[in-house]
């Protein structure tokens, strides 16, 4: 058959229609995920076509996923960081959704709490597994859309549910249509994508959904989880593994748009970020992050991550606000506890501080040379160096400009005698056997005792 193809605006001839294949034995990829070796990645050449769709956007599992790995939040916690995560997405919704769980009078209240606070973005959702228990908790709660988990590989429907494919399927289907009766817009979650056999059920599966939202007219999204982070995002390389066919393979031969598809991934290999990047740039609209990676095992993808990606990819911040992935990283370790690792990108305490002298002395000449971006500007961040044992002079004036905001106009030279006197400090700690860097508090509480430091600190306003 020849006619237009809806994506690529092509005509084009595709005799394939694909069948739900009912096989009596799972298909475990035995090949390929052996439990005695680590997986292997094959490659079958086959190149499929960058799509990357017009719009693209974010989606937020921290109340969902990201609940999973960490002490559960307070309601006023939850309703804290969704407004923050409104100002972070900006008034044009680049993050888009974010989704609840909803099992508990704590779920149900903070999810009612952040729908009254009349922010448009992110899309307050919920998620439930595919049983008709959970769907009459979503039933009448005020969302439009909800979350379904839908288990494609069969080590689940077989190992776990303990059915075939059919009766996978026809049970995800019964739930489908409960919840499009209920007035609500299912969205798929296709668990365990990158262990599936996607031509054999997860298309066939897709093109069911597709069926049901033409029968029936309401949109059905799929969102493809890549749930123990299997996913590869190089092309050429073989289903189940693919990032890019697999997202060619829910368009092509699945159907569905780019604004109905969405990529969840978890950083077992650490490819979450790439893999959230490939599925944008194969088709996908969305890709579903939690903040800071925070999920169940290594976690999600980092949503800071994607904000910049989205940059990149884009040429735009389009209304994003990023100042606030800083107010969230600061709330995070002062209100929750979260202990984020210093050199965490963007938002952990030295990701934009360097211990080498060298590059000390490069940043005091220009921040460009060592800086990934203007950090203050994007992250209220300024680059920072930390004083140890390679600081060099340099280094001291870096940190003591940068530490105390020194104004250009008055910025002390690294040849100034104040510093050089910091410098004796650091040189006489490490002479004495010392081997950890010296920290801020350390070197203010030196500096207590330097009556010409304190002078000059006093002179231009400044306290310890």
């Amino acid at each position: 058959m020849i006619s237009i193809d809806n994506n690529t605006h092509l005509l084009e001839i595709d005799p394939y229609d694909y069948t739900l294949q009912n096989v009596e034995e799972p298909n475990l990829f035995r090949e390929i995920f052996s439990y005695d070796r680590i997986p292997t990645i094959p490659f079958n050449h086959r190149k499929v076509p960058e799509n990357m769709p017009e719009n693209i956007y974010i989606t937020d599992t921290t109340f969902r996923d990201g609940q999973q790995s960490i002490e559960p939040y307070t309601v006023d916690q939850i309703v804290h960081i969704y407004k923050l995560l409104s100002r972070l997405g900006g008034p044009n919704g680049v993050i888009q959704q974010t989704e609840f769980f909803v099992y508990s009078k704590k779920d149900q209240e903070a999810l009612d709490k952040c729908l009254q606070t009349g922010c448009k973005f992110p899309e307050v959702t919920a998620w439930i597994r595919a049983n008709k228990k959970d769907y009459e908790l979503v039933r009448d709660i005020g969302i439009k859309e909800t979350g379904i988990l839908m288990s494609c590989s069969d080590y689940h429907i077989f190992n776990k549910l303990k059915m075939n494919r059919q009766q996978a399927a026809d049970l995800y289907l019964s739930i489908v249509y409960d919840v499009i009766n209920a007035g609500l817009k299912p969205r798929c979650h296709l668990e365990d994508i990158t262990r599936a056999d996607l031509y054999g059920f997860v298309i066939p599966f897709v093109n069911m959904l597709r069926r049901v939202s033409e029968e029936t007219g309401v949109p059905i999204k799929i969102r493809a989880c890549d749930t123990l982070g299997y996913g590869i995002p190089h092309s050429g390389v073989a289903t189940p593994r693919s990032v890019p066919g697999i997202i060619y393979g829910l368009q092509h031969y699945g159907k569905m748009p780019s604004e109905l598809l969405e990529w969840h991934g978890h950083n077992d290999f650490y490819k979450a970020v790439a893999n959230a990047s490939a599925a944008w740039l194969y088709g996908a609209s969305a890709v579903n992050c939690s903040l800071f990676g925070i999920g169940e095992r290594t976690g999600n993808i980092p949503l800071e991550a994607m904000v910049f990606e989205y940059a990149g990819y884009k040429g735009t911040l389009n209304g994003m606000d990023t100042t606030a992935i800083t107010e969230l990283a600061r709330y995070y370790e002062r209100e929750i506890g979260l202990k984020i690792p210093e050199n965490t990108p963007f938002v952990g305490k030295h990701f934009n501080v360097t211990k080498a002298g060298i590059h000390a002395d490069g940043l005091l000449k220009d921040e460009e040379i060592y800086n990934i971006f203007d950090t203050r500007k994007f992250l209220n961040r300024p680059p920072l160096v930390s004083l140890g044992s390679n600081s060099g002079l340099s280094g001291v004036a870096y940190w003591f400009n940068g530490f105390f905001g020194i104004p250009a106009q008055k910025a002390v030279s690294k040849n100034d005698p104040m510093l050089q006197k910091i410098k004796t400090f650091i040189d006489e700690q490490y002479a004495s056997g010392r081997v950890s860097d010296i920290s801020d508090k350390e070197i203010c509480d030196f500096i207590k005792g330097c009556p010409d430091i304190m002078a000059f600190l006093d002179e231009n306003g400044i306290s310890l």
